[in-house]
């Protein structure tokens, strides 16, 4: 079997097949993990994953791109029209009380995105701390919920690592997450694997090479494999993602690792059950 552990049928690009879409998938003994961006989605999340006995899970929390900030204007890349819908101030309480489902295994997509900010430094240093002062605050929900954590990180590697660092330095402990598509280098890499975190790969790594050396030098038990759906599809499919794609991301990776497709699938699925529980 495969887990897809970061994928969104909760976004509007499904809620006209979302059954379909999953039907599919867990006929092919494709699990997931469908996480939310904001609260709307987040409940959306739940919403579907109560919906089946197994196979299905959700992760809740606030996107930094959908954080309320009144610093930034942010502008729509054709890729992400859906993923941009409202801003939101961050409600601790409100995703506590989400959380209360049995179906909610990690506290996710959360991080920071230095994407589209504001022009002035002065503006810039206020942008990044309040992605910062949120972003610690859903870690904190994490830890009082024992719930790991999935990661956004786009331009702010050297950020995340230092409140990583600093946090976990200061608890004597490991951080319980991981690092959803991955982008950065090998020595980044090397930093998340030290703070305790998995890092997550998808359709992105057909696209560049750039990873391919960070592939090649991981250990198996620290990869996730992920879609990221309906975003990022694979080169050998036209048109939307979706989870029972996952395979395409197996079949890549095995060829990096040089082994065979049978190795990846069991590592990742070991690697998912044991950071989400499942």
């Amino acid at each position: 079997m495969l887990i897809d552990t970061h994928a969104h049928i909760n976004f509007n690009d499904y809620k006209d097949d979302f059954d379909e879409v999953i039907q599919r998938s867990l006929a092919n003994d494709v699990w997931m993990f469908n996480v939310g961006s904001q609260y709307t989605t987040s409940k959306r999340a739940i919403e579907i994953a109560e919906k089946y006995e197994k196979g299905v899970y959700a992760a809740i929390g606030l996107h930094p791109i959908h954080l309320e900030t009144g610093l930034v204007k942010i502008k729509i890349d054709p890729e992400e029209i859906q993923f941009k819908t409202q801003e939101e101030k961050f409600d601790y309480n409100k995703y506590k009380e989400l959380a209360l489902s049995t179906k909610v295994k990690a506290i996710g997509e959360i991080g920071l995105d230095y994407y589209w900010k504001p022009k002035t430094k002065t503006r810039v240093q206020q942008f990044k701390e309040k992605q910062k002062q949120v972003l610690i605050q859903q870690m904190k929900l994490a830890e009082e919920l024992n719930l790991p954590i999935i990661f956004h990180c786009r331009f702010a590697h050297s950020d995340l690592l230092e409140v990583l660092y600093s946090r976990f330095q200061i608890q004597d402990s490991k951080a319980r997450g991981v690092i959803h598509c991955f982008t950065g280098t090998w020595e980044e890499a090397k930093q998340y694997m030290e703070v305790g975190l998995y890092l997550g790969f998808n359709g992105l790594i057909f696209k560049m090479n750039l990873w391919n050396e960070t592939i090649e030098k991981m250990p198996l038990d620290k990869i996730l494999i992920e879609t990221d759906c309906p975003y990022l599809t694979p080169p050998q499919i036209k048109g939307r993602n979706e989870p029972l794609y996952l395979k395409h991301i197996a079949t890549k990776i095995a060829k990096i690792k040089k082994t065979n497709y049978t190795k990846i699938s069991e590592c990742t699925t070991t690697n998912a059950r044991k950071l989400f529980a499942e």
